[in-house]
This record gives C-alpha cells, sequence and structure tokens, in this order.
C-alpha cells in the first residue's frame, strides 16, 4: 500500500472507534456475575439488550414515564419460565442495568483510545440513558434513551443489509460532487466488497431454491423474492450508468483544466476510479443474468420436484392392476383405466400424390421473390413486374453510391459495403441484384447518363443512368475481395468521376 492508500485505511478512524463505544456498556455487563434462586447464571448482556428494547418500545408508545420498577416489571415477565427471579431480585438487577447506562454521577460514559490517524490518544462520551422526568411524590425518576442509546438500537439490527450497493451509490457521488476522489476510490472497494456478498448470497439461493421448492406455494414465494431482487438490481444497474457518465464528464472537465499541475494527480484519480468502476459494474451486471437465470431454474426445479413427487407415490399394482383385476368394473371403464397407458397408433405411409406438391425452391438465406412455377411462352406482365422492381432497387443503390461519390474524390466499394449499415442498408448485402448491378456498371465503365437504348429500357436501367446528370461514372478493379458475408463476395472495385 502507498502511502495515499494508507491514509485512506485510516481516514475516519474517530468515527469508528465512536462506534465501537457505543457497546461498551453491553460488554461491561457482560462481565457482571449474578445468579437467580437455584445459583444458575443470569446473562447480563442479554438483559441490557432487553433493557434497551424496552425503552425504545416506550419511546415509540410515547410514554414518558418508564423508570425501574417498569423495567423490573418487564424482565420478571420474560424470565418466568426460564429464572427463578423474584421481584426484589428484578428490581435490582433493573437498577444495576440503569446505573451501567447512566452513571450515578449523571456524567456521560467515557471511552478512551488511541487514534491511529492523529497519532494521540482520545476521548469520546457516550449517553445511552437520560433522565426525563422524577414524580416528587413517588419519588421515582424516570429515564428515557438518549441519542446515543437510539444508535446503539439501531445499530443491533442491520435495517439496510439489501440496500448497502444503493448507499455506497448515493455516498459516491456525493464524493464525486464535492472532487473526495481519494475516498470515492475507497468507496467503489466498499461497493465491489458489496457485489461480491450479494454473489455469495445468489449462490446460496440457488442451492435453497433447488433443495426447497416441492410444492406450487413454495414457488410463488421463491418467484416474488427472485422478482424483487431483479428489480433492485435493476435500479442499481441504471444507477451505475448514470455514475459512469457523470465519472466521464468530471474526466473530461478536468483534462480541459488549464492548469494541469494542480489538477495532475485528480485527474490520476478519476482514470482509476473510471477503471474501478467499470470492473464493479460488469460483475454487477452478472447478477442480473444469474437473478434471470435462477427464475428459470426455479420454474425447472418445481416442475423436476412435482414430476418425481408424483412418480414416487405412485404404485403401479396398487393404482392401475389392482382396480383392473379387483374391481368387477364394465369394459368401458377398462378401456378408460388402461388407455393412458397405451401409445397412439402410428403408420409412416408415403402417397405419390406427394409428387405434385407445391414445391420450395428457393435457395436457403434467400430474400427476393423468385418465379416457382414452369415458364410459360407469354408471360410478359411478371417479367414487366420483375423489371420494375429491379429497376427500383438499382435506382435506391445509385442514389447511395452518388452520395457517398460527392463526399470525396474516390470511393472503394469495399468501404461503401461497409458503411451500408450505417444507412440500414445491411440487408442489400444477402440479395444478388446488388452485385449484378456492381458488375453491370463495371462493364459500362465509363457509366454515362441513359440515351435512347432500346435495351436499356426493357431493362429499367434507363432512369438509373439518369441520375448521374451530366457527370459520368468511371468504374476499375482494385486489389483483394470486397467481403460481403458468407453468402457472396466480390471483387473490389474503385469508383470516380471522370474529369473534364
Amino acid at each position: 500500500m502507498d502511502r495515499f492508500e494508507l491514509e485512506g485505511a485510516l481516514s475516519g478512524f474517530q468515527e469508528r472507534m465512536s462506534k465501537v463505544a457505543l457497546f461498551d456498556p453491553l460488554f461491561e455487563l457482560q462481565r457482571k456475575k449474578q445468579t437467580d434462586a437455584n445459583g444458575q447464571p443470569i446473562d447480563m448482556m442479554e438483559l441490557g439488550l432487553l433493557t434497551l428494547l424496552f425503552f425504545f418500545e416506550q419511546k415509540l408508545v410515547r410514554n414518558s414515564k418508564a423508570g425501574a420498577k417498569d423495567l423490573a416489571l418487564y424482565l420478571l415477565r420474560i424470565m418466568d419460565d426460564k429464572l427463578q427471579v423474584d421481584s426484589a431480585k428484578g428490581e435490582e438487577l433493573a437498577r444495576d442495568i440503569i446505573q451501567i447506562f447512566r452513571p450515578a454521577s449523571g456524567k456521560k460514559r467515557e471511552f478512551s483510545f488511541f487514534n491511529w490517524e492523529s497519532r494521540e490518544r482520545q476521548t469520546v462520551y457516550t449517553s445511552i440513558l437520560r433522565a426525563n422526568a422524577f414524580d416528587v411524590k413517588s419519588n421515582t425518576q424516570y429515564y428515557a434513551l438518549d441519542e446515543d442509546g437510539l444508535e446503539l438500537v439501531f445499530a443491533t439490527k442491520e435495517f439496510y443489509s439489501e440496500f448497502q450497493l444503493s448507499i455506497h451509490q448515493l455516498v459516491l457521488r456525493k464524493q464525486l460532487e464535492k472532487g473526495e476522489f481519494q475516498g470515492a476510490l475507497r468507496q467503489i472497494n466498499e461497493m465491489r466488497v458489496d457485489v461480491e456478498s450479494l454473489q455469495e448470497r445468489m449462490l446460496k439461493l440457488e442451492h435453497e431454491i433447488k433443495r426447497s421448492i416441492v410444492s406450487e406455494e413454495t414457488l410463488k414465494r421463491y418467484s416474488g423474492l427472485l422478482d424483487d431482487i431483479y428489480t433492485r438490481l435493476q435500479r442499481e444497474n441504471d444507477e451505475f450508468a448514470e455514475l459512469r457518465q457523470f465519472v466521464k464528464e468530471t474526466r473530461t472537465r478536468l483534462y480541459a483544466d488549464n492548469n494541469p499541475d494542480k489538477q495532475g494527480r485528480a485527474y490520476e484519480y478519476i482514470l482509476r476510479i473510471a477503471s474501478e468502476l467499470e470492473k464493479v459494474h460488469a460483475e454487477h451486471s452478472g447478477l442480473l443474468q444469474k437473478s434471470m437465470d435462477l427464475k428459470n431454474q426455479a420454474l425447472y426445479s418445481a416442475k423436476e420436484s412435482l414430476y418425481y413427487t408424483g412418480l414416487s407415490s405412485f404404485n403401479f399394482e396398487q393404482d392401475v392392476a389392482g382396480v383392473v383385476l379387483g374391481l368387477p368394473l364394465p369394459l368401458e371403464s377398462m378401456r378408460g383405466i388402461v388407455s393412458p397407458f397405451m401409445g397412439l397408433g402410428q403408420s409412416r405411409v408415403w402417397s405419390p400424390l406427394t409428387l405434385f406438391a407445391e414445391q420450395n425452391v428457393t435457395g436457403t438465406g434467400e430474400l427476393e421473390p423468385r418465379e416457382e412455377g414452369f415458364l410459360e411462352a407469354a408471360d410478359e406482365q411478371s417479367g414487366l413486374q420483375f423489371t420494375l422492381q429491379r429497376g427500383a432497387f438499382f435506382a435506391e443503390i445509385m442514389e447511395l453510391l452518388i452520395q457517398e461519390l460527392d463526399k470525396g474524390p474516390e470511393l472503394e466499394l469495399r468501404l461503401f459495403i461497409e458503411r451500408l449499415s450505417d444507412y440500414g442498408c445491411q440487408d442489400w448485402l444477402q440479395r444478388r441484384s446488388f452485385y449484378d448491378f456492381m458488375l453491370i456498371l463495371h462493364q459500362r465503365s465509363p457509366v454515362r447518363p441513359s440515351s435512347a437504348d432500346v435495351s436499356e429500357e426493357k431493362s429499367g436501367l434507363d432512369k438509373v443512368f439518369g441520375l448521374l446528370g451530366g457527370r459520368v461514372l468511371l468504374v476499375e478493379e482494385a486489389a483483394g475481395l470486397a467481403m460481403a458475408g458468407a453468402r457472396y463476395q466480390i471483387q473490389n472495385m474503385k469508383l470516380k468521376w471522370e474529369d473534364r
């Protein structure tokens, strides 16, 4: 670890030790030795946690008058069937616990430690319980949870375990907005740990699905759980996409800064942040696919489990043979019992009429319509239709060629084929007429505007060549082949305008 990583590991050491200090009174209670009337040891640490829950419940119901006697009654009801403790002993235990959480001096609890970040010894003060009110008539002191006590109650239960990654994403965005790039890099590392934890949970869930789905109710429960997981992962994936865009914008802004010496370290950090964020995002995207696979696997496991359950519970001797041989049933009933176990009658026959059936003579992968009937002597109408369709297709190719030639002095057929996908014309490469048109251009080079040629009018090329206007197109062979896919390939060509 370099110096900056070492500083990042020690960052916030005081805050972390402050969290540890919250649990100090519970461990102090654990060191106290108490026994009930039968000599059975009493776990004071657990009673301390029960005390916190008692005062937390009083806070929820807004009861401001809860004292040691109320706590003693609460503890006695819980220990009734486990420990032999009378009312006097219960009140003594309640007062001992309250004294640990709130010292008799009224001062806050002290917790000392050595701060390795600042290299000095420090002390933090915690207040678990506070005096809430006092009843003069009954001489009773009432207590309530203080801020540290409330934080300790929340710390004993992880409310947001499934939302840890979302919380880290929000913190990362705030750190990037403030320019705390070193802390942001560490935050990404914590996000990676969260993703690894999610991967382990998904693996356990996969084993649990394979083992536990034995009924339709269980399948519905797991399906609902998997839907929730997928929704949460999708939301986190969207946040990852926004973070990537934000990091990209920050990197662009730092790169354009006029003071590179000042922003040099920051730009180095943002590059590392972008790289690490991409890795975490890739691992998280795998979880999305995993959740969908788990849902399909749950359905398969349910079907398989129900099938084998029915198979193992089925007894042929009892359910079929015993019914057929033991009961005097009519023949129609016997046929209904036996029919599910008999296969359908099948017969392979061949009819001579198959020879006269309609035949499919279209080539594999061929997209253009093809005449599948017998040629007739006077079929001019269908030929005219084919000519019009091919002429319209040739016109589309010529328009796109002219558009590309206007961008530069010369155009290679190989580059033109590669640019077809940009115009949404990738399907042209699967049509034979595209290559026929290129061969026609090469044969007729130099290609001039259409003349009153009868052959051109019949083939539909007169309108196509008319698109050239007053220019002349030259088509020459070039080195190499223009690869247009697995079905066709053609010699590479160079297309350019003739110089006047």
